[in-house]
């Protein structure tokens, strides 16, 4: 039996586990039917809570989505989608502009085939965009029906904090959720992101728990790099050879060890540590197949002992993330020099 969680102080309830659809359509499974059938089988297994974004196969998650929610199913379902990636070649097809959000939600609801969306989340930063601007437009949504909720993904405490202050001094529908990185291999933001969401009573739903299949079991030390769509994508954060990475190779294994000696599975041991976290509503799964929907299902129903924790944390430090490719996002000035020197 499934126990539910509080989605932050909204009083809606969600299961531990969130379904991520990153992985339905053209960049993971193709197979529209196929995914659909994973999707219905989640639902019927106890998860009530569907993640996905416009981006995602450029529109088309959100077509499987919202093709599998037909027929009854989408009002026994907490649906959450995203926007801020390009979706075309027009310079205004992206970001958080009040502009961009109007238009784009409209996109979204169509392709799910819904008329109201639960949680709508800005996927990423903005930092030349006012965020007002962007609350603004997102309140509007929420006063006109069509979104129910508002959140943000991969923000930083400071721009967490500057959300609900703005919401305060403006009037404005406030954000409830923040969705970060989290893993045994990515725990930067035990920092500050999990005590600020714990401190205004944001909802948290962690994006890869399993470090983007760096926990999954497949990667040990000796073995041959395994193949996929997201190492041909994503080469520098699976290169092995680098210093990095081969941090997390190491850590890999002696997690994988750790499993061992629990009695649980590599993946079982990374999902329940995500969900042991006081301030982590949901950790979002984001399987491409059956098999890998079924390693994941029931992991919201092991309790680590704290020997177990206690091991987590000598092999990974509370509040590092090995990699800093983990973190989701760089702020501007970090990758653009001319922001960090006078002009003379």
């Amino acid at each position: 039996m499934t126990e539910y969680r509080n989605f932050g102080r909204t009083g809606v309830k969600v299961s531990p586990l969130c379904l991520g659809t990153m992985m339905f359509g053209p960049r993971g499974n193709p197979d529209h039917e196929d995914s659909i059938r994973i999707i219905h089988h989640a639902l019927d297994s106890g998860i009530n809570f569907i993640d996905t974004a416009d981006v995602y196969s450029a529109g088309e998650s959100e077509s499987i989505v919202g093709k599998a929610l037909a027929g009854g199913r989408r009002d026994n379902v907490v649906l959450a989608t995203k926007f801020h990636g390009s979706l075309g070649d027009d310079v205004n097809q992206q970001g958080n502009s009040r502009r961009w959000i109007i238009r784009e939600v409209e996109n979204s609801l169509r392709r799910l085939g819904t008329e109201w969306i639960d949680l709508y989340q800005v996927h990423r930063p903005s930092p030349g965009t006012d965020f007002d601007e962007t609350l603004g437009a997102l309140s509007d949504l929420v006063h006109q029906g069509k979104i129910r909720y508002i959140g943000t993904s991969t923000f930083e405490p400071s721009a967490i904090v500057e959300g609900q202050w703005t919401a305060e001094r403006r009037g404005r529908e406030r954000v409830v959720a923040e969705q970060p990185p989290y893993s045994l291999l990515a725990r930067g933001i035990e920092r500050e992101v999990l005590p600020v969401a714990q401190r205004y009573g944001l909802a948290v739903l962690s994006w890869s728990p399993l470090a983007g299949g760096w926990l999954s079991g497949r990667y040990r030390r000796g073995a041959e790099q395994p193949a996929s769509s997201r190492t041909d994508r994503q080469a520098a954060r699976f290169d092995i050879a680098s210093a990095e990475n081969a941090a997390k190779l190491d850590a890999a294994e002696a997690l994988a060890g750790l499993a061992d000696e629990a009695g649980l599975t590599l993946v079982q041991l990374a999902l329940a540590f995500v969900l042991e976290h006081p301030a982590i509503t949901s950790a979002i799964i984001g399987p491409r197949t059956h098999g890998q929907l079924e390693t994941q299902l029931g992991a919201d129903k092991i309790t680590l002992s704290r020997d177990v924790l206690d091991r987590i944390d000598e092999i990974v430090a509370p509040g590092t993330n090995l990699s800093a490719r983990d973190a989701g996002y760089t702020p501007d000035v970090l990758n653009d020099a001319r922001l960090r020197r006078r002009t003379r």
